[in-house]
């Protein structure tokens, strides 16, 4: 099973450097920042925007993967976002990672920045879905020319194109069956933070935490049961598309202790997930923890 990392934007480059090339030393299979202007308590800063995060980090970094986790249409526009994503496959030489959401809406900060309204959940899926549509084909071909519901691209160009062929893997964030069925038609991956419930800044402790752990994984069981099923609804073989499983939703953080990671990491195995991330830990806040933690669980599961 491939181990990636998130590394939030959250610090300076200066720091954030040592973070990304000490990724790839430890052994890091895949790492990645997350695509938000701003995200939950931290929009208050100090926050940095992804694509230039990613730029600079496949600068210093050679072997690993890198990705967004997860891109949405919030903010994003298939256009000008396909003219990055080629970019930074071609920076990166072939190593990008897209992965790709629907984005969230009520009050989070990426859907009310702008200032547009707030989108049903059936708005927002079909906004996703031809996000989706168009990104997929503005990577794949040139000369584009779209006019759909949410966005309108007209004779645009993709040239040199992904270094990766046919395109940049697209690994899709999906819990809903609408989802699922659009992960079946686009998807190289399947990125999941399982059901609820999930992780917090102060989740309970005890038995009560034992109870909502169990209770996380088993959404996770059966969120990964659907997606075969929508596999085989589309005909696509199952092993087809990569599983990757974001540890840090579940209530225990998987960088609290080794021994957390260590059953995190059997448990995902067991349930047929090809990777799992983990996040970097921080001093406080979200993801608090100690990154003597992050360093032992390195030694005994990448080495």
């Amino acid at each position: 099973m491939r181990i990636g990392i998130v590394i939030l934007q959250d610090q300076p480059w200066r720091e954030s450097e040592r973070r990304w090339r000490r990724a790839e030393e430890m052994g890091f299979a895949h790492a990645w920042t997350y695509d938000h202007i701003g995200w939950r308590t931290l929009v208050d800063g100090p926050w940095f925007d992804a694509v230039p995060t990613l730029t600079a980090a496949a600068l210093v970094t050679s072997r690993m993967k890198l990705g967004t986790l997860v891109a949405s249409p919030n903010f994003r526009h298939p256009v000008p976002f396909a003219r990055e994503i080629t970019a930074l496959d071609d920076i990166s030489a072939g190593r990008l990672l897209l992965g790709v959401g629907a984005g969230t809406g009520g009050t989070n900060f990426d859907a009310t920045v702008l200032g547009g309204p707030e989108l049903t959940p059936k708005t927002r899926f079909d906004r996703y879905a031809e996000f989706v549509e168009l990104l997929d084909l503005l990577l794949r071909e040139d000369h584009v020319t779209w006019r759909g519901t949410h966005y309108t691209a007209v004779d645009a160009r993709n040239l040199p194109g992904c270094v990766q062929a046919p395109r940049v893997p697209l690994i899709m964030a999906a819990n809903g069956p609408r989802g699922l069925k659009l992960v079946a038609k686009h998807a190289q991956g399947w990125v999941t933070t399982g059901g609820e419930p999930g992780a917090s800044l102060t989740p309970p402790s005890g038995a009560e935490l034992v109870a909502q752990q169990n209770a996380w994984w088993k959404t996770v069981e059966v969120l990964s049961g659907r997606l075969d099923d929508a596999l085989d609804a589309a005909g696509r073989e199952r092993a087809s598309v990569d599983r990757y499983l974001t540890l840090d939703a579940a209530p225990v953080f998987s960088m609290s202790s080794v021994d957390a990671f260590a059953d995190a990491h059997g448990r995902a195995a067991d349930l047929g997930f090809t990777d799992v991330i983990t996040h970097w830990p921080r001093a406080e806040s979200w993801y608090a923890g100690d990154e003597s933690v992050l360093e032992k669980v390195a030694s005994e599961h990448l080495t």
